[in-house]
């Protein structure tokens, strides 16, 4: 069975975010991973872009599929993890400390609108 991590938020396209004040931070779960198999490639967007929950802020390729993000919540992106756009596999061997980007929260209340933990788990058996 995948991990989830308690505490986190989750979208049913298998992403996760972690709130932090007005920062959000970005990953792909641990179930998005293991389907995708060995990650190749991961596209980010630029730093001062603007992301809208539920709409494509990049993808991610494996030798198997390439797969859209899509935003669990919206923002303007303040940091990206180049290590796992050098190190794609990264996110293979830790799907939640392998996180892809961080945004400033433009409307927080969309938080409400995911997954608890316990609802993801419940979706990704």
């Amino acid at each position: 069975m995948s991990k989830i991590v308690e505490g986190l938020f989750y979208a049913q396209s298998h992403e996760w975010l972690k709130v932090e004040g007005k920062i959000g931070t970005i990953g792909i779960t641990d179930y998005a991973q293991e389907s995708l198999g060995a990650i190749v490639f991961v596209d980010l967007p630029e730093i001062g872009a603007s992301v809208a929950q539920a709409k494509e802020f990049g993808a991610v390729e494996s030798v198997k599929a390439a797969s859209d993000l899509l935003a669990p919540a919206s923002g303007k992106v303040v940091q990206i993890n180049q290590d796992v756009i050098d190190d794609p596999e990264k996110i293979n061997h830790d799907a939640y400390g392998a996180w892809l980007i961080k945004i400033e929260l433009s409307n927080p209340s969309e938080v409400k609108k995911l997954l608890s933990d316990a609802d993801y788990c419940a979706i990704s058996k």
